[in-house]
């Protein structure tokens, strides 16, 4: 998914959400009207309050509004993480949105739900350890055992 894909997706999300915040502020004044409690469960009619609406209305706005912006910040880091990372060339920090610069490990165990383990690939293995590499010696075992089970079922 390319960069303009994920930000039209964050847009829709976020249209969805004010819809769905509206839709309510609607229900709840049609509710104010026709008082549904009286006509669907024989409650006893209540007048049109304006006060009560206007200040229940007001409330779901502000909570629409802080509940977008949290939405939308998550959006945000979520593109940050799935996009580029500024990975240094000599110590491996990444830089984050703030222009900090954190170790690898702290960085992603703060953003992700992994753990960390470290281990060493084949190439600097063999460039660090040439004389211990533990690739070659499990590659040497397997070798060796492939051969003795070659040895004791041959093919007929």
């Amino acid at each position: 998914m390319n960069a303009e894909s994920k930000q039209t997706v964050t847009k829709i999300v976020l249209v969805y959400e004010a819809i769905s915040f509206a839709i309510i502020i609607i229900i709840l004044w049609i509710d104010e009207f026709f008082d549904f409690p009286a006509i669907l469960l024989n409650a006893p009619p209540t007048p049109v309050n304006w006060q009560e609406g206007l200040f229940e209305s007001g409330l779901i706005f502000i909570l629409g509004i802080i509940i977008i912006r949290f939405t939308s910040n998550i959006l945000r880091r979520m593109r940050y993480l799935e996009g580029t990372l500024y990975v240094c060339a000599s110590c491996k920090k990444i830089k984050d949105i703030n222009q900090n610069w954190h170790p690898m490990e702290v960085y992603i165990d703060q953003r992700a739900d992994v753990q960390f383990s470290h281990g060493i690939c084949p190439e600097c293995a063999e460039k660090l350890y040439p004389e211990f590499n533990p690739y070659k010696i499990l590659n040497a075992r397997k070798k060796a055992e492939g051969r003795q089970e070659a040895d004791q079922n041959p093919i007929l």
